[in-house]
């Protein structure tokens, strides 16, 4: 019988034992953590990826927008699996008050006081080819006009929009 001392330990350790190594690179080096898996069926190096991420929250204060760092851990996880990155087409379709987290530094400053933290990582993805899509609608709600915008951040008529034409390109929508 295990006594509750034991029992209690054992709870506590476990989380430590169990715990996966993340970390990041090899695409994109200062985001995207993955862990290793061991894949059941593994990738064969030949996939093609189009896919979107839709992304409609702000991030919070002074950090990185954890949803726009999906697309660093997209990529970061297919290259690890064998995937060449020129194989991996990405899209990140943003609206509602994620928007403001496509401001550039002096507009980001204005309004919250401080230099936009999502820069660094939409440079840097927008280096290895992902287009980054502000829906139209929400930046005339938020009063966020294309001049504000970060260098490269495409205006589109609506999110909408921009989903059905990537659809007609090829592109799945990511669900996380």
């Amino acid at each position: 019988m295990m006594k509750p001392l034991s029992a209690v330990l054992l709870f506590l350790l476990s989380p430590a034992i169990f715990a996966a190594d993340f970390s990041k690179g090899p695409v994109i080096k200062n985001y995207g953590g993955v862990a290793e898996v061991t894949q059941t069926a593994p990738l064969s190096g030949k996939e093609h990826f189009k896919v979107a991420f839709d992304v409609a929250e702000q991030g919070e204060h002074g950090k990185t927008n954890r949803r726009f760092e999906s697309l660093a851990r997209f990529l970061n996880m297919q290259a690890r699996a064998g995937v060449p990155p020129q194989q991996v087409e990405l899209a990140l379709v943003v609206h509602g008050k994620a928007g403001f987290d496509l401001l550039g530094n002096k507009f980001f400053v204005e309004k919250f006081g401080g230099e936009n933290p999502n820069a660094p990582l939409l440079a840097e993805l927008q280096k290895h080819g992902v287009r980054v899509i502000l829906c139209g609608q929400s930046a005339a709600y938020q009063e966020i006009d294309n001049t504000q915008l970060l260098p490269g951040v495409e205006m589109a008529l609506s999110a909408m929009t921009a989903h059905a034409l990537l659809q007609q390109n090829g592109y799945t929508l990511n669900p996380f």
